[in-house]
């Protein structure tokens, strides 16, 4: 069975390097903006509800 798959993943990489020039190179890689991201102003956020405080000791509730 593993050889049966192996065999039909081969033949379909033979059939697209074969047609490679028909669609193609792939287009180049984008890399991404080296710019500082601003995380200093961060966005006003509504908060609903009492605030959130970790039950640091388990025996107290």
């Amino acid at each position: 069975m593993l050889g049966g798959v192996t065999l039909c993943c081969v033949v379909v990489a033979g059939a697209l390097a074969l047609y490679e020039p028909v669609f193609g190179q792939a287009p180049e890689r984008q890399v991404a903006d080296s710019r500082p991201v601003e995380a200093a102003a961060p966005a006003a956020v509504r908060v609903v509800g009492a605030p959130f405080v970790p039950n640091v000791n388990p025996r107290e509730r």
